[in-house]
């Protein structure tokens, strides 16, 4: 069976192209080596439980594994300790069956099983403690413990007794055999958890999550890996990629976030190879097809969009920052301990980038910028109107015209704006030229804000349509000294690009600065 690339849910060798992740497994591995209890937090779709599949396969030379996953787990599970403790006897016989930890006794087996269908009402956590420390006794291996999806279950008080119980079984892991090391995934560090502790007294003494390791390791896919990726492809398929061009490409736009590198060679392989302008499977390899790709990735509804929308929905203060970081000249300083950076960083939208906050890839930043400049409160601007009444000028032959997109723009902005003050530019400047583009552009191409240069007094934005890549440098006018510079900046910029001309465009607040 030929294999496919996957985005939905978990990867595996020998059905799927992938990553080679083995030396993030082995990192990990340092982790359970030295018995260390930590959390495996990541935003959706960063490949967590392919890393967990993985390290389970590798662990199990070594340890007994009990891998388990509280995805699906129904507000019922957690209604009293008996429901809880019956279903996670349940999760664990299941992995004694299907994972292979064929060296738990028999008799053990059995009474996991009896006490999984237990209807006394009796079952409670004191069991559950017992019975984890007679199988981890029994157990010729030391024993893990790894928990999928653990920020399913929380809020609630069951769930943080729950944790409570593991902390207690870790912490007395030198006097009774229990648990080797204990390892719970999810998108949320439960130190971040909102769980219902009964008093903060409590909370001090006997917190669930204060025994946690940090987890430190990296879980982006690297260049290097992408390109390993790409010539097992090319192995199947010889195509004649130039394997590390695209690998590059790749990991530019998505900074290596397994779900859009995968998704964006998913793209390639089954819906750009046999489309009218590639029709062979080797015409979707170059970079115009990767452009292409592109442009199908920022278009569509997928589950990756739809939860960072979300989040965008539930938490005003992350829908108020973002905006700030996507449209104010202003570098805001990464400090995760500020509430609202420590949750954006969690969920995937930023990252620390030379210590100031950066939106996490180019992908992401597209997908706000245009998620921000599609609300209707926005769109109802006049400079939107007059871009879209006028926007068939600008397309000559299929190509886009973007001096004559600049000089037009430079006319409404001026007729709409003028006077309107420096202040107004650093905060509107680079929206408006956005909202300008964006019904010019829609649908045919795509662009991005280069984050090298969007903390350096000037934004570089990079505009791909049909192939065809503009870089227009946007900032405020500050004198010929400051201009020169920057048309050397944008000069070495184009070199990287291999592109002949740019375009500047300059705010100019003199008193005799003249229209153009």
């Amino acid at each position: 069976m030929a294999k496919k690339f996957n985005i939905a849910g978990l990867c595996l060798p020998e059905y799927h192209y992938m990553v080679d992740i083995s030396d993030k497994v082995e990192e990990i591995m340092s982790y359970i080596e030295a018995g260390e209890y930590f959390t495996m937090n990541r935003a959706r779709k960063y490949g967590k439980t392919t890393t967990l599949e993985a390290l389970k396969e590798r662990l199990q030379k070594e340890y007994t594994v009990f891998s388990i996953s509280f995805e699906g787990l129904t507000s019922e599970t957690f209604a009293s300790e008996n429901t809880f403790c019956t279903r996670f006897f349940s999760l664990l016989y299941d992995s004694i069956e299907f994972d292979g930890a064929e060296n738990i006794p028999d008799e053990t087996k059995e009474e996991l099983s009896r006490l999984s269908t237990d209807e006394s009402g009796k079952i409670d956590f004191h069991m559950m403690a017992g019975m984890i420390t007679k199988i981890c006794r029994e157990s010729p291996r030391p024993v893990v413990l790894m928990i999928d999806e653990i920020d399913q279950a929380s809020n609630n008080e069951i769930f943080a007794a729950f944790l409570g119980q593991l902390r207690v079984l870790y912490l007395k892991r030198n006097k009774r055999q229990t648990f080797r090391s204990v390892i719970l995934a999810g998108v949320r560090d439960i130190k971040n958890l909102k769980v219902k502790i009964c008093s903060e007294k409590d909370h001090e003494k006997n917190s669930p999550w204060n025994i946690a390791a940090d987890f430190d390791v990296e879980m982006r896919l690297s260049e290097h890996g992408i390109a390993g990726m790409l010539e097992n492809y090319e192995q199947d398929y010889h195509t004649g990629m130039d394997i590390k061009t695209l690998a590059g490409l790749i990991y530019d736009y998505t900074s290596g976030y397994p779900f859009l590198v995968s998704r964006i060679c998913k793209l390639l392989d089954e819906k750009i190879a046999g489309s009218e302008p590639f029709p062979a499977r080797r015409d979707a390899w170059p970079k115009e097809g990767f452009l292409a790709a592109i442009r199908i990735l920022l278009a569509e509804k997928n589950t990756l969009f739809e939860s960072l929308t979300r989040k965008l929905q539930d938490y005003l203060e992350l829908k108020e920052m973002i905006f700030e970081i996507l449209f104010s000249e202003k570098s805001v300083p990464f400090r995760p301990l500020n509430p609202v950076i420590g949750m954006a960083s969690m969920f995937g939208f930023i990252k620390n980038q030379d210590g100031n906050v950066a939106i996490a890839n180019r992908i992401f930043e597209t997908v706000l910028y245009n998620l921000y400049l599609s609300l209707e409160e926005i769109q109802k601007n006049d400079i939107y109107s007059a871009s879209a009444r006028e926007k068939k000028q600008f397309i000559i032959g299929g190509h886009l015209n973007m001096r004559l997109v600049l000089e037009r723009f430079v006319e409404h902005f001026n007729d709409l704006y003028a006077g309107s003050g420096e202040k107004f530019v650093e905060e509107s400047g680079r929206k408006l030229f956005l909202l300008y583009l964006q019904p010019i552009i829609n649908g045919t191409g795509n662009y991005y804000i280069e984050s090298r240069t969007r903390n350096m007094g000037r934004t570089d934005i990079i505009v791909d349509y049909h192939g065809e890549q503009h870089i227009i440098e946007a900032k405020i006018w500050r004198g010929q000294e400051y201009n020169r510079r920057g048309e050397s900046q944008l000069t070495g910029y184009l070199e990287d690009y291999h592109i002949e001309s740019g375009y500047m465009l300059s705010f100019n607040f003199n008193k005799k600065s003249r229209l153009g």
